[in-house]
Order: C-alpha cells, then sequence, then structure tokens
C-alpha cells in the first residue's frame, strides 16, 4: 500500500455506516490511594479509599471507541444492557465518543456487564478486577427483539462487526440463535462485510470473516501450524481470515492466498489491552471502502501500533496518527 492509497482509503471513511453488534461492557477504573486508608469501625478490615472514577465502554464498546476514532461517518450500537446505573454510564460514554445508541435494548432484568478496575495511585498497578456479567441464558423475547432490529438495521450499513466477549455459552448477547442468524444474513447480504471476534466460540460463526488471535485460532482448530489454522478457518466460513499474532503482525488467509503483514515494533512500554479491537476496527472499515485483504491487514497493524503505546487505557488510533506511523515505518 502507498501513501496516496492509504490516504484515499482514509479519505472514504466519513462516507460509512458500520454495525457493532455484541456485548457491551462498561470499563470502570477506581483509583485507590493506599495512603488514605482507613479501618472499618464495623468489620475491623481495611476501607480502601476512591479519589477518582473513570468510566468508558469496553468490549464491543471499545469497538465502537475505534470506529469513531477512525472517522467513521456513522457507528450504530446493538445490543442488550441493564436498566441500571452501569448501562445509565455506558450509554453516555458511547455517546460522547459518537457512537448511535438508538437500538441499544435496555431491560430491567438483565445486567449491564461491568469490569470493574482498581488501580493503585501510588504504583499505577491494577488490582484484583470485579466482574459484572450475567450467567443465565439471553431470555427468547430478548432475542427476538435483538433479531428484528438487526433486520431494521442492516439495510443502512456498509459493514457489521460481531463482538462475542461472554464466554458462558448463551450468556451474552451472541448466543447460538442469534449467531445462525448472523451466517444467515450475511449470506443472503454478500454486498455488505461481515466479520466476527469471539473468545471461545470462533468456530460458531460461519459465512462470515473471522478475526482470531494466534492462541484462539491454535485452541479451535487444534493444528499448531497457524497456515493450516488458516486455511481451516477459510474452509469453514468460505470467507477471509484474519489471525492476529501480536507483535508478529497479522496472517492473512484468502481462498488459497496466505499472506503475512509484519507487526511493527514499537518502543516500550506498552499497553496491549484493546489491541485487537483496534484490528477489528481498521480491518473492517478499510474493507468496507473496498481495500484487499492484505490492505486491510496493513491498516490493522498500523491502528494497533497506535493503540497499545496508550498506556493505562484502552487506545485509539486517529487518521492522522495512522498516516504519521505509515510515514515512519516507510521512512518518507
Amino acid at each position: 500500500m502507498t501513501k496516496p492509497d492509504l490516504h484515499t482509503l482514509l479519505n472514504k471513511f466519513p462516507t460509512l455506516t458500520i454495525l457493532v453488534i455484541g456485548d457491551y461492557f462498561l470499563d470502570r477504573y477506581l483509583t485507590i490511594d493506599p495512603n488514605l486508608a482507613e479501618t472499618s469501625l464495623e468489620t475491623n478490615l481495611e476501607a480502601r479509599q476512591i479519589t477518582h472514577i473513570r468510566n468508558q465502554p469496553g468490549a464491543a464498546g471499545t469497538v465502537t471507541s475505534n470506529l469513531c476514532a477512525l472517522g467513521i461517518g456513522k457507528v450504530q450500537a446493538l445490543g442488550i444492557i441493564g436498566d441500571d446505573g452501569q448501562g445509565y454510564d455506558l450509554k453516555k460514554g458511547l455517546q460522547e465518543t459518537g457512537v448511535d445508541t438508538t437500538n441499544l435494548i435496555e431491560t430491567p432484568t438483565r445486567f449491564t456487564p461491568t469490569y470493574t478496575k482498581p488501580l493503585n495511585k501510588k504504583t499505577g498497578a491494577e488490582m484484583e478486577r470485579l466482574d459484572i456479567k450475567n450467567r443465565d441464558p439471553l431470555p427468547a423475547d430478548l432475542e427476538t427483539q435483538l433479531i428484528r432490529t438487526l433486520h431494521h438495521i442492516l439495510p443502512q450499513v456498509d459493514g457489521v462487526i460481531a463482538l462475542d466477549q461472554v464466554q458462558e455459552p448463551n450468556c451474552g448477547v451472541l448466543t447460538n440463535r442469534v449467531t445462525a442468524e448472523l451466517a444467515h444474513l450475511a449470506k443472503t447480504h454478500p454486498e455488505t462485510i461481515f466479520f466476527a471476534d469471539s473468545r471461545t466460540r470462533i468456530t460458531d460463526f460461519k459465512n462470515v470473516i473471522l478475526k482470531p488471535n494466534r492462541d484462539e485460532a491454535i485452541q479451535a482448530t487444534g493444528e499448531r501450524d497457524l497456515q493450516r489454522c488458516a486455511r481451516a478457518f477459510t474452509q469453514q466460513t468460505g470467507k477471509p481470515v484474519f489471525i492476529t499474532q501480536g507483535p508478529n503482525g497479522i496472517l492473512v488467509a484468502n481462498d488459497e492466498n496466505l499472506t503475512h503483514i509484519p507487526g511493527i515494533e514499537v518502543p516500550t512500554p506498552i499497553d496491549i489491552v484493546g489491541a485487537g479491537d483496534s484490528v477489528s476496527a481498521a480491518v473492517v472499515s478499510a474493507l468496507c471502502t473496498g481495500a484487499s485483504p492484505s490492505e486491510a491487514a496493513q491498516l490493522g497493524v498500523l491502528a494497533s501500533s497506535i493503540t497499545i503505546q496508550q498506556i493505562g487505557t484502552t487506545g485509539t488510533p486517529s487518521p492522522e496518527q495512522i498516516i504519521e506511523r505509515f510515514r515512519e515505518t516507510k521512512n518518507l
């Protein structure tokens, strides 16, 4: 990809509409000052003192944040959150980044999934995380509402990203029924980019582009060789696959063609949280403009090399940062 190619690709982003369906989490960071610790009079246990609270969208919300940062014209969220305080904070955070939350389904019968991350103010280290997740299967009426909404939105979008974060089967948004409907829609709407990322169920997705990381690919296929993993996925879906390999870049499989896009070395310190989500956002955005899979992977590598340098937060890359990083890698 040349510099003019990159500019042309990025200039098309404001014309795109991309839907992100899946598990929207609230990431809540609590800064704890150990110097202010008190002892509870009631329990005699340490009462840790919080001096700062920072909320930001997580999981599928990390993908939408990356899409907005890239300059995508319209980013739509489709998921299920609770009618609770965490849901209020999550929805507010999504709207502040520019996400259309009109189609988020709010219900008093489900939690808003939340990762609460205490941070030691003195050392900067993250302490034991506190997780709120739904551990009961998603009710059928909510599945039906979600699928109906998906059908309504689909004609308006250029691409669909499915983000499966919840490991417990059928307890998140992308249940077996919803995943099967995505496979059907991907087959009947070949002009739309369908893309899936799943921690533990990547092989459940059919007819869509897949993006597992190295460990997920090996675990899902039972193959130790990544090229064989990639070919197994393309045979499963009939679509390209992008296997991320951390600092080693991305392996792209498209039909019988395999392409390795090398990673970009950046100085330490780095924070890899959210790097995969930045790859997803960049790859799908590029594919929606008509870029080839290898060009999309190049953009994904550029994007992730920027986000991992943003310490203590789930980073996002801007078009200007991507252009500058491209210039640095080409010594222009």
